[in-house]
């Protein structure tokens, strides 16, 4: 429970942060660049491969099973809540786990221990503001980001595979896509990618900064902060699910 209040704490501490960031911390703006570039950018290549691969597989097993089904329109809302709504947000947020949250919780702890903190802290510079808040806003933005391209390159990705087995024109196949993408499905992804974003950064950062002398801590914080992201990630998603099934 006290591990809770604390992570509620450094959260609340954080969102504080973000004000003075936005408009004072134009010092830190290059950490935030820095942050998206590494966080989305470099993510694009698997982000790619896995959407495709889903939106693959969703495919070739959904249409051969509705065909005979005599129900072939139902491959497109089973895309829909299987790559925008369910799988998207989440395997995204996997992704950054496994390239972003060691990432972070390893520089932060480091630079705990070669005491560049305490020199932030000594000179007047709040190491929150200053190197946790652009942490946080570059992850959040970026697994918002990829999950819009996740998204976007897993539907249109699926058209290919689609041809195969249903040939149509992209118009009408584009066009049945739009037809059952929903306001709620839009907003459900985006909840989902903001929240896990938020989740990944301040475990990452929190992680990272709870180290305190020996160097033998910086691999034990970055495990720990991919365990941590991995459970409270899984946990929203649930919540989050559940809320939208149980509407």
């Amino acid at each position: 429970m006290s591990e809770l209040r604390y992570t509620l704490g450094f959260f609340a501490r954080t969102i504080r942060g973000v004000h003075y960031f936005v408009f004072k911390g134009q010092a830190s703006y290059k950490i935030l660049i820095m942050q998206i570039l590494f966080t989305f950018v470099d993510a694009l290549g698997i982000a790619s491969l896995l959407a495709m691969g889903i939106g693959a597989a969703v495919n070739v097993i959904g249409i051969p099973f509705l065909s005979n089904l005599g129900q072939d329109r139902m491959i497109y809302p089973l895309l829909i809540a299987i790559i925008t709504r369910e799988l998207g947000p989440l395997l995204t947020a996997f992704i950054i786990i496994a390239r972003s949250a060691t990432a972070i919780a390893t520089e932060m702890a480091t630079m705990v221990i070669s005491h560049e903190v305490e020199a932030y802290i000594s000179v007047g510079v709040d190491p929150i503001e200053h190197l946790a808040v652009p942490r946080f806003l570059g992850v959040t933005i970026s697994l918002f980001l990829l999950n819009v391209y996740f998204s976007i390159f897993g539907l249109a990705g699926s058209f290919a595979v689609a041809q195969i087995f249903n040939p149509l024109p992209p118009s009408m196949y584009f066009n049945y896509i739009l037809q059952n993408l929903t306001l709620q499905d839009i907003l459900i992804s985006v909840i989902k990618s903001i929240s896990f974003g938020m989740i990944i950064s301040i475990m990452a950062v929190m992680q990272g900064f709870g180290v305190e002398r020996a160097s033998t801590e910086v691999p034990v914080a970055g495990l720990r902060a991919v365990g941590n992201s991995f459970l409270w990630c899984i946990l929203a998603d649930i919540i989050i699910s559940g809320l939208y099934y149980m509407r």
